[in-house]
């Protein structure tokens, strides 16, 4: 959750909350939301109302994403929320979810590359975003969603991430779902000549843009914006594949929430960077949330948006 004041050049973040409540823990095997995860995410919608209050805010949008989306319960889910917090959350699709995580990120493009590939590993699928990019603004060209995420990869494909063998099978299978994405846009033809550039938004590259800066702290100022090289990406992976559950679960960095998550993030990131080599990648402590804000400012007529290619 965020809250923010508009400004004349954006918006100013006035309060915020997170909480790692796995909602589509399960999912996958049972096709439904259980009673747990509901309760764990209700908790946390109930925390929100508290800060929302607190600050009168006066306008709002609570957007649900692949869990609902997949979930024959989503919709029952999304009714209860309403009910039990009097919020009124919205199933968006995955082409939605895409374009709001690029508009929070947005700002970190260099604009004197013109193209950009754009990517959100989130807890029950990964998007992709393909955009023309300039200096007046980005143009989605392409996107595409697969319901795999660091819950869904850690809870399928668990004994196999645990081993080498196992979690080469991994990024290859992750790999395999990205093809027909690569076959429709040839992103790898632009690879060289700076012509693409590769934004990363989630838990997974901000976790590992912290461990690579030896943070002993989470510190979103000094993630936000990092460039990490892919051999900084390959040397951090290789750490956390040494650690044990409970190493990880020690580190500030990560935590017991993200503990068991944190490889099957790193095998789906390690697949696009094999799919497009490009060397290099901005980490983004921004994305879906950030976007949300500046689509109701748009709707206000407060900032302008992102255009979708016809």
């Amino acid at each position: 959750m965020l809250v923010a004041r508009p400004t004349a050049r954006g918006f100013r973040v006035i309060d915020a909350f997170s909480r790692v409540t796995r909602l589509g823990e399960g999912l996958s095997a049972s096709g439904r939301l259980s009673e747990p995860a509901m309760e764990r995410t209700l908790d946390a919608l109930e925390a929100c109302v508290v800060k929302l209050e607190r600050n009168q805010v006066g306008r709002a949008r609570l957007v649900a994403t692949e869990a609902c989306r997949r979930a024959v319960n989503g919709p029952e889910f999304t009714a209860r929320i309403t009910k039990r917090t009097g919020l009124v959350p919205d199933i968006i699709s995955p082409a939605e979810e895409a374009g709001l995580a690029l508009a929070g990120c947005a700002s970190l493009l260099d604009p004197l590359v013109p193209w950009a590939l754009v990517f959100d590993i989130g807890g029950g699928s990964t998007e992709l975003v393909w955009v023309r990019n300039s200096a007046a603004g980005q143009t989605v060209m392409g996107v595409q969603s697969i319901p795999a995420g660091v819950v869904t990869l850690a809870e399928q494909w668990a004994s196999e991430l645990g081993s080498n063998a196992g979690y080469a099978k991994v990024v290859e299978q992750i790999g395999s779902a990205f093809r027909p994405f690569e076959s429709l846009h040839t992103i790898a033809s632009l690879v060289t000549g700076n012509m693409v550039q590769m934004l990363g938004t989630s838990g997974t590259v901000t976790t590992l843009g912290a461990l690579h800066l030896g943070l002993e702290r989470y510190d979103r100022s000094q993630v936000d914006g990092l460039e990490l090289s892919f051999s900084d990406i390959a040397a951090v992976t290789r750490r956390l594949a040494a650690m044990s559950a409970d190493e990880r679960a020690d580190h500030p960095c990560i935590g017991p929430e993200r503990a068991d998550l944190v490889l099957a993030g790193c095998a789906i990131l390690e697949a696009v960077c094999r799919l497009w080599p490009l060397g290099r990648l901005r980490v983004a402590d921004r994305g879906v949330r950030e976007g949300v804000l500046l689509g109701m400012m748009r709707e206000d007529s407060l900032v302008g948006g992102i255009r979708s290619a016809p």
